[in-house]
């Protein structure tokens, strides 16, 4: 699969360099030349009747890539088989077709043809599999960083890093001909020759396409001169091959990097230092390097080798590849959790800002309902003024007539008594009074206390809402304890709305306390009025016994004209005779005094 990969990369530069009108079509004299050109550098039997007949239908038009690309599954790319061919000369055609039209050399650009083709090799290497074909700026910067790294002089790119900066660079991606015009005008700006990037170029074209993960000379021991030769080793994932020069023609041998085999490092003898030893299941090849760096990069470089082998990969940089992809991938996955999660923070926030506006308003509304219940406060304890004003004006009347009483009625213990039981269940009701308007005042410091518990509250949710407002800053750094953290402002938020809901049923209660408070008031100011009924009822009486008027005798007094004369009756009489109801004067003032103080007060109204 990554071999077909990489070569419908090639073709498909090939394919649109033959559609010079940019209209995704080709001629089919076009595709046959090029369908010709790809058997044979594919090493596959050409069948020219397989084209006229899956184009049949389409003789006289150009032919689309969709159309094109049946075939070429079909019959090419189905048909390859590893190892039957050399990719580089697949890439050299692709490349010689595709460069006409798109790149030309001219004297402002220093990148020769070959190292343009191995650029672009690279380019394909590290593009992931989209059409068309695109280079994101991490991968370019991490090419270019690549062969500025093998090279004397370091390649800084500026033009490279402005044209990474690009809106437009950044979402759809890096072409290879707009990458290889960058890389010329840095190598331009940097005064560095053909050869140098050259050098740097092929070697990173080896290590990345051709699969080199370390090449260099070394010293050899044999196996049956048992002498020690300098050789040039190429290591790749699953050999070991070394030379006798660095041109890699003439092949000395090859040592299979598997599963079977281990690298040691072994002790300087034979006046060789810095060796090592590659074991394989029938051999043992002694090897020595320049220095301890050297023999360290090769064991690991080996190391890697078998890492890879074992892993079954035949590419290293394909790794890496997939490594990047996957960390660019966790990044943007990240990106997007981070804005998501920037997003929900402002949710929360506009959240929490009307949470707080609510709060004002809450605020508003109690401070509106303080101030209404202060005023119904002193309403109220106005109106208890002028009822124990009214209280104690009675006590001083009662008061003032059981003394008249017991002045005018001495004779009359048994009435005196009563009096003095109606005057000391006066007093009585008058102590429940008392009691009442403690207890209700101690109501209405419970109540204050209630309300100042609910104003502590409301101060200590504020203070909770500062800190909230502290933690979102830091929520900006601890992202992974966000949801914790709201799940416990929500918990101390309905502990708050609980503590509220207990401070408004205290309330209740002590208004329903307060209002059988008032009921024991009425009903004490009831029987007040009853007990001054009777004390004016039984004074009535007690004139009447005083003053008795006879048969013809004038009235004393302009108070007894309306009074109609009344006989005396005897002791027997009366003795005989039912009480005698009072006249109709004396009932319409007794009716009157009693209508007097039968009115209700303000207070008992209300």
């Amino acid at each position: 699969m990554a071999l077909r990969a990489a070569l419908l990369k090639s073709i498909w530069y090939a394919f649109t360099s033959l559609d010079t009108e940019d209209s995704g079509k080709v001629s089919k004299s076009q595709l046959k030349v090029l369908s010709h050109n790809l058997h044979s550098v594919l090493r596959i039997p050409h069948d020219p009747v397989a084209l006229e007949r899956h184009f049949s239908d389409d003789d006289d038009g150009p032919v689309s890539s969709q159309g094109y690309m049946p075939y070429l599954n079909q019959f090419i790319l189905d048909k390859v088989i590893e190892g039957t061919f050399v990719k580089e000369e697949v890439d050299e055609l692709c490349w010689t077709l595709s460069s006409k039209k798109n790149y030309r050399s001219d004297a402002q650009r220093v990148l020769s043809n070959q190292d343009a083709m191995r650029l672009w090799c690279l380019f394909n290497f590290l593009a992931d599999d989209r059409y068309p074909l695109t280079l994101v700026p991490e991968e370019a910067e991490y090419l270019l960083r690549k062969i500025s790294s093998v090279m004397p002089v370091e390649l800084t790119c500026v033009e490279l890093e402005e044209f990474l900066s690009q809106d437009a660079v950044q979402k759809d991606g890096l072409s290879v001909w707009s990458f290889l015009d960058v890389v010329n005008a840095a190598a331009v700006s940097r005064g560095l020759d053909a050869e140098s990037i050259g050098v740097a170029v092929e070697k990173v074209y080896r290590e990345m396409v051709g699969n080199v993960l370390k090449e260099g000379y070394l010293w050899k021991k044999g196996h049956l001169r048992r002498n020690w030769t300098e050789r040039w080793f190429c290591l790749k994932p699953g050999s070991l091959s070394y030379f006798i020069s660095e041109d890699c023609k003439d092949c000395k041998g090859v040592i299979e990097v598997d599963q079977n085999c281990c690298v040691e490092v072994l002790s300087d003898r034979d006046g060789k230092r810095c060796m090592f030893c590659v074991k394989t299941l029938n051999k043992t090849f002694e090897i020595s390097a320049p220095d301890s760096r050297q023999r360290q990069e090769w064991i690991t470089a080996i190391q890697t080798a078998l890492r890879l082998s074992a892993d079954g990969r035949v590419s290293l940089h394909e790794e890496l590849k997939e490594r990047r992809r996957e960390l660019r991938e966790e990044r943007e996955r990240r990106r997007t959790l981070r804005a998501e999660e920037t997003r929900r923070l402002r949710e929360l926030q506009g959240e929490r800002e009307e949470q707080l506006a609510e709060l004002e308003l809450l605020k508003e509304a109690q401070r509106q309902a303080q101030a209404s219940m202060q005023q119904e406060e002193q309403r109220r304890r106005s109106q208890h003024e002028e009822l124990q004003k009214t209280l104690q004006r009675q006590l001083q009347e009662a008061q003032e007539a059981r003394a008249n009483l017991r002045a005018e009625v001495a004779v009359r213990d048994l009435e005196a008594e009563h009096q003095q039981r109606r005057i000391r269940e006066l007093e009585d009701l008058h102590r429940r009074l008392q009691e009442a308007l403690e207890q209700q005042i101690r109501a209405r410091q419970e109540e204050e206390t209630y309300r100042y518990t609910q104003t502590r509250l409301l101060a200590e949710e504020e203070e909770k809402v500062k800190s909230l407002l502290t933690l979102q800053e830091d929520q900006e750094e601890q992202l992974q304890q966000t949801q914790r953290e709201k799940q416990e402002l929500l918990q101390e938020m309905e502990k708050k709305s609980q503590a509220l809901e207990e401070a408004q049923h205290q309330l209740d209660k002590v208004r329903a306390s307060r209002r059988r408070v008032d009921q024991d008031i009425a009903a004490a100011q009831r029987k007040l009025r009853q007990a001054s009924t009777s004390v004016k009822h039984w004074n009535v009486q007690m004139n009447r016994l005083m003053h008795p008027i006879g048969p013809g005798e004038r009235r004393a007094s302009s108070s007894n004209l309306l009074a109609p004369p009344v006989r005396i009756p005897s002791v027997s009489e009366s003795e005989s005779r039912p009480p005698q109801k009072p006249n109709s004067i004396q009932c319409e003032n007794m009716d009157c005094s009693d209508n007097e103080n039968n009115e209700p007060t303000d207070a008992e109204a209300e």
